[in-house]
């Protein structure tokens, strides 16, 4: 596992040279951001002076995780003086993130219209839950409400129990945030040619019902029946305790892998397993036969027993094991910053690799030099400081 400590490391990777400004807020947004410097884009953080819920909630400074490789600018879109200021910027950058409710942004006098007429070049990325129109655009959210109207979250039912999906992954993370990286990464390539900017439209539930595509494909074709062996109600898809309280996940869904699998648990010649893993009628007493099995030894001696196989048995790790697995450390998956571990930039490039360009900022901590960058003098950023339009860190 590597160890980023530099504040601010030489800006690397397929994005070196797009320039974001991020309006700061809570998920997925700061999750957009954070896959852009990733991979090299300079992102400058616009923070507001009394911080947000996500720097109460993720521990804002050092410890926001989601804002490594960024640049803090504290300014008070509040007061008269931060327009014109704020427009600066906008003029010299090429994206635009912002996640407020539809119309907030217009209201502050920074919508896509004003910001387009500022640099039409710029690609403005908006992400919400609902999307900027429709009956429920302005209506409160989150993750779970997301994935439920986009049908993703019903798919989650383990054994046709009660509806479930880990927490913020499919409507914040996958569904928003990325969706909206995925957008912005068309977008440029798109103004490269046409030297236009654009506005993305980015909807969490939208998001969350693109990467439940193929579980729809399988509905259309009257495969998700309540006993589609991808939501559990199969044996050989599911999870299992074993004797010290830890699990395995046992996934030998083709016939190949199942078929080694069951000889290597001795039940080749069972008659209830061999040459029936399809066999519905036979599923509730698979698995409680299962159940008893892997709970009569240890996680390490079954993961000793399929070690070197492709019966698809692999440990349930926790967030502290996942780091220190052999594999994840070969690939450094994992980097520590700032003192915490965390996944590392993702996913691998050949020639320009993503890197984590530096530790997340602390609130204001680059107000001066990006005010100096943008063409003020040192008076004018000590006035503006004075009057209380920024805040710069220390």
């Amino acid at each position: 596992m590597q160890r980023q400590t530099s504040n601010q490391a030489t800006r690397r990777g397929p994005l070196a040279g797009v320039k974001v400004l991020e309006f700061a807020g809570i998920g997925p947004g700061p999750f957009c951001g954070m896959l852009l410097a990733d991979m090299g884009a300079e992102v400058i953080l616009l923070e507001r002076a009394g911080g947000t819920f996500a720097s109460q909630l993720f521990g804002g400074g050092r410890k926001a995780v989601a804002n490594r490789g960024k640049q803090s600018l504290c300014i008070d879109l509040k007061h008269p003086d931060s327009k014109a200021l704020v427009n600066r910027l906008i003029g010299q950058v090429d994206v635009l993130i912002e996640g407020y409710r539809p119309g907030v942004m217009e209201r502050l006098g920074f919508g896509p219209a004003d910001c387009l007429a500022v640099n039409p070049r710029l690609v403005y990325g908006r992400m919400t839950g609902w999307g900027q129109d429709g009956p429920l655009a302005q209506r409160a959210g989150h993750d779970a409400n997301y994935a439920a109207i986009s049908g993703a979250l019903d798919t989650g039912r383990r054994h046709g129990g009660a509806p479930w999906a880990p927490p913020t992954l499919v409507g914040d993370m996958g569904g928003g945030g990325l969706l909206l990286a995925w957008g912005i990464a068309c977008a440029l390539f798109e103004a490269q040619r046409s030297g236009q900017g654009q506005v993305i439209d980015a909807a969490m539930c939208e998001g969350a019902a693109l990467l439940a595509h193929g579980l729809f494909n399988l509905n259309a074709i009257g495969a998700w029946d309540g006993r589609c062996a991808l939501d559990t109600s199969a044996p050989f898809y599911d999870v299992y305790p074993c004797a010290d309280g830890e699990w395995l996940t046992v996934c030998p869904l083709e016939p190949q892998f199942y078929a080694a699998f069951v000889e290597r648990l001795g039940l080749a010649g069972d008659p209830d397993f061999a040459g029936q893993q399809y066999d519905t009628a036979r599923w509730p007493a698979q698995k409680a036969r299962l159940t008893e099995l892997f709970r009569t030894r240890e996680r390490a001696y079954w993961l000793e027993v399929f070690a070197d196989t492709d019966d698809c048995v692999w440990p349930v790790l926790s967030m502290d094991e996942a780091p220190q697995h052999p594999h994840n450390r070969a690939r450094d998956s994992f980097v520590e910053v700032a003192g915490i571990v965390q996944p590392a930039p993702a996913p691998k490039l050949s020639r320009t690799p993503g890197q984590v360009q530096g530790e997340p900022p602390l609130q204001g901590e680059h107000s001066r030099a990006q005010l100096l960058a943008l063409g003020l003098s040192a008076a004018e950023v000590d006035g503006l400081a004075a009057a209380g339009v920024i805040r710069c860190a220390g």
